[in-house]
């Protein structure tokens, strides 16, 4: 998915208040379609909406072929070509075609409420699902993480070479662990979070860590070691240290060397950095590990100043996610 949003949660909550409910999955793409394979929408009986497969240029059939899916309780695949006119009017610069796989919930060919409710538990807890579905014989079911991991790395939804069997990955929320909330933070979060990111900053400093300074943010006023273990650093976190100060970047180093965080990026330049990994070696971590650090962070663009600097880390950050 191009963007973690909750449109099974809304399909699941749709169901479950008696409004009926269906999910509708981008399965295919040609051209320049207006959005990327896995993207969803969820459609309650009433003609609730949440999320998106088109960006509006195929929404209001796709709502109609859901509520007409509710109806019945029978899935199916519908194939929609976008006009270079529909396109440009949600920003492309021409058309293309794009198939959407529709899903009520229950039903005689629909998605099991159970099977849903297990994708959604999955998701909740930060853990990765594949919800496998062959659009043939209709049969369903949460697949093997493991026989699925080159999608999970891309990131990447699609048909298997069979062309009935369609994956839909479900990778955790991106997520931005902060330590220092200076004011590279303050430009880097609102970034992030429009790059995807679910961000948190953490400073143990009461001047630094105020609701003021980043609004509507997630703020944890605490040393990162006293918070980083209910976070937890997965696969899909970002580590990035920027306090330059050792008793309080520290502590979060050494949890994010033994993690399996994606990204871990320190501020400093090569003399505070090349300090940092004495300290590393110090504690005992490996080369290989001490190896992962960004340091000095971000891509060398040349950045000056906060709001630079936060473009040239969130860039970085971009690089090695896609290019693991």
């Amino acid at each position: 998915m191009d963007r973690f949003d909750d449109s099974p949660e809304q399909a699941l909550a749709f169901h479950r208040a008696g409004k009926g409910a269906a999910l509708a999955t981008v399965v295919e793409t040609w051209g320049s379609a207006p959005r990327r394979t896995g993207a969803m929408l969820a459609v309650s009986g009433e003609g609730d909406l949440v999320g998106s497969v088109s960006g509006g240029c195929v929404e209001g059939a796709v709502v109609t072929e859901a509520i007409e899916a509710i109806g019945d309780g029978r899935s199916r695949v519908l194939t929609f070509g976008v006009s270079d006119d529909d396109a440009f009017a949600v920003g492309l610069a021409c058309g293309g075609t794009i198939r959407i796989l529709v899903e009520p919930v229950g039903g005689a060919v629909g998605m099991p409420v159970a099977l849903l409710e297990a994708l959604c538990a999955a998701r909740g807890a930060r853990e990765k699902a594949a919800y496998v579905v062959d659009t043939e014989s209709w049969s369903r079911s949460l697949g093997d993480p493991g026989a699925y991991e080159a999608r999970f790395r891309a990131d990447r939804s699609g048909f298997e070479e069979d062309g009935r069997t369609f994956v839909a990955i479900h990778n955790p929320p991106l997520r931005l662990i902060c330590v220092g909330a200076v004011h590279i933070a303050q430009a880097l979060l609102p970034m992030a979070r429009i790059a995807g990111y679910d961000p948190v900053v953490i400073d143990p400093r009461p001047a630094f860590a105020a609701e003021h300074r980043f609004p509507g943010e997630d703020i944890r006023e605490a040393y990162p070691d006293e918070v980083l273990a209910d976070l937890g650093l997965d696969s899909r976190t970002a580590l990035v240290l920027l306090t330059h100060d050792p008793k309080i970047d520290d502590a979060a180093l050494k949890q994010a060397l033994a993690s399996e965080c994606f990204y871990i990026g320190a501020l400093g330049s090569t003399r505070t950095h090349a300090k940092r990994v004495t300290r590393m070696e110090a504690a005992g971590h490996s080369e290989g590990a001490i190896g992962r650090i960004h340091g000095p962070i971000g891509l060398d663009i040349g950045a000056a100043g906060p709001a630079e600097i936060a473009v040239s880390i969130l860039a970085e950050m971009t690089k090695v996610l896609r290019q693991a």
